[in-house]
């Protein structure tokens, strides 16, 4: 019994095992990370921007020495557990690109109207339900991501985002495209599908710089023959609606070179919806026989 004390107060007076513990007390959840350095050794500099990433480390909350990293250009928090961003991701006011998706965040500070840099936001796959107004003060975003989340609506003063230029907005709880979308002139992507959209508003025919538009897996009960006036259109998603009949006008799409079946080929997807006859026949025959037909039926 004795000898069994003396052997363990001998292990606690080991120096390795006081430092040890010593150290493991001293640091917090980010031993692996830092393991006592300057945080700033960690920063990457590559020949355009200067990153921080700290992916998949399974973090509840954002590490508060972050903050102090004002250097920041891209910073990558993503596949995390978060809930929180916290006012502080305001100080980082050189940040260019930030990435948050894939946590379970589920709202975003005011303060992130702040990041007047910032070009690109991705806060897809999280829990949030609305967007601060303030990220409209962003005027140099270019790519907005929000896809998988739960928001129904966003602020009408997203329209002064006049440089965005890609905006994912799918697998939302949208009924329908935000009417600001249609006053992003420079828009050239555009993603709204698994939604709960039952309609394309008219409005539609505004965005002339539109490349690439996706609207599939909704409820939409008809193509809108405004929707053939974006002519810059070259793929077309409409798959699994509830679409009938097509425009006469659809041969005006004459960026669109075929009926696409791969989901990431350009052209007119158009499978899965109850077209009426002879429009499934025409389909399977290609773009060029669907746009004949449409235009003979036109002018005759």
């Amino acid at each position: 019994m004795g000898a069994k004390q003396s052997s363990d107060v001998s292990k606690n007076k080991d120096p390795k095992g006081i430092l040890l513990l010593k150290k493991r007390q001293k640091f917090s959840q980010w031993d692996d990370v830092l393991l006592g350095k300057d945080p700033r050794s960690l920063l990457k500099r590559g020949m355009r921007h200067i990153s921080f990433s700290l992916v998949t480390k399974g973090m509840t909350d954002i590490p508060d020495f972050l903050w102090g990293l004002s250097e920041i250009q891209k910073l990558n928090l993503s596949h995390n557990q978060l809930i929180v961003v916290p006012a502080e991701v305001g100080r980082l006011t050189r940040i260019v690109v930030l990435n948050l998706c894939g946590n379970r965040i589920k709202s975003l500070p005011k303060e992130i109207g702040l990041l007047r840099s910032m070009k690109v936001l991705f806060v897809n796959m999280n829990c949030l339900t609305e967007m601060p107004p303030e990220l409209s003060l962003c005027k140099s975003l270019e790519v907005l991501s929000l896809s998988h989340n739960y928001i129904s609506h966003l602020p009408s003063t997203y329209s002064e985002l006049s440089g965005l230029r890609k905006l994912n907005l799918s697998n939302n709880c949208f009924a329908h495209i935000p009417i600001f979308v249609f006053s992003l002139k420079g828009l050239d992507f555009l993603h709204v599908g698994s939604n709960r959209l039952e309609n394309i508003a008219e409005s539609i025919q505004s965005m002339v710089s539109l490349q690439i538009f996706i609207a599939e897996n909704n409820n939409i009960h008809s193509f809108p023959r405004s929707l053939c006036l974006v002519t810059t259109l070259e793929l077309l998603n409409l798959n699994n609606n509830d679409i009938q009949t097509l425009p006469d006008e659809l041969y005006l799409l004459s960026r669109l070179d075929r009926i696409a079946w791969n989901p990431m080929d350009k052209g007119l997807h158009i499978s899965h919806n109850p077209l009426s006859k002879p429009l499934p026949d025409l389909v399977e025959g290609g773009l060029d026989q669907l746009f004949s037909y449409l235009k003979d039926k036109k002018h005759n």
